[in-house]
């Protein structure tokens, strides 16, 4: 019987649904490379538990905290910046087709260039230092922020904004109450895209421009062979990459309340 369904699922399943598919997910992963680590015993293929040990330490022995401190202010700077810029052209773009038509071109043109490309520019422009992590961090985050937006903006349907018209709406009042809220998903999910690639610009601006922050461990590390601690310092990215998309994610819940459950993404 269809209503006596749920008492037939299996203790399996239930604890299943109870532990979570991401949860579990990790943990087989997380096995896998366990189990692969010891069994290959090669040194640039460490065990997870070696590479979990090893990241402790690098907080107690090495004192790592500062240049983690140092990346994410970077990563915060750059992701502001790009949010705040990123939205302002993607309104426009969305809002105003000459604006579109005019930078329509660039932005897909940067969007099929490789970002690093721009780094020896930067680095001439700004030379080593904070500004020129933030600006490759702006650069790679940044498209997707203004592609998303416009196309947030463009999403609104066409019904409701008539509506708001008849009843007397101007310009200003239709983008606010209007607009804005039917763009915020899409927007939202822009965010989300970009956040993972900010985080992939400043490992890669540290890296290999200003060597610095927690790129600058990871070069120093691979100069000397030491696999454990480029997989600890990429385990920590994976982590602080994890903590920030969730956090866009919990933002993007509290602003969209009101969408039904079944409209939002899944995870």
């Amino acid at each position: 019987m269809i209503t006596g369904a749920p008492a037939l699922r299996s203790r399996p399943a239930v604890l299943l649904g109870s532990v979570g598919p991401a949860a579990l997910a990790v943990a087989v992963g997380g096995g896998v490379w366990e189990i692969f680590g010891h069994t290959l015993q090669v040194s640039f293929f460490p065990p997870l538990s070696a590479v979990i040990v090893r990241l402790v330490e690098l907080f107690t022995v090495d004192q790592i905290a500062g240049q983690l401190l140092n990346s994410l202010l970077n990563l915060s700077i750059g992701y502001t910046i790009a949010v705040v810029f990123g939205t302002a052209i993607g309104v426009l773009m969305g809002v105003y087709p000459k604006v579109e038509a005019a930078l329509d071109i660039y932005v897909y043109t940067l969007l099929t260039t490789p970002t690093l490309i721009f780094a020896p520019i930067v680095f001439a422009i700004l030379g080593l230092g904070r500004p020129v992590v933030i600006t490759i961090i702006v650069l790679y985050a940044i498209l997707y922020i203004i592609l998303n937006t416009s196309a947030a903006m463009k999403s609104a349907p066409y019904a409701l904004i008539e509506m708001a018209r008849s009843y007397g709406a101007n310009d200003r009042q239709v983008f606010r109450r209007v607009l804005l809220p039917a763009a915020i998903p899409l927007m939202m999910s822009g965010f989300i895209l970009a956040t993972p690639r900010a985080i992939k610009g400043m490992v890669n601006g540290e890296m290999f421009i200003a060597v610095t922050g927690l790129g600058a461990i990871v070069i120093h590390a691979g100069r000397r062979f030491d696999a454990t601690t480029v997989m600890a310092m990429l385990l920590l990215i994976v982590v602080i990459a994890f903590i920030a998309v969730g956090l866009i994610r919990a933002l993007d819940r509290r602003l969209t309340t009101w969408l039904p459950s079944t409209a939002r993404p899944s995870g």
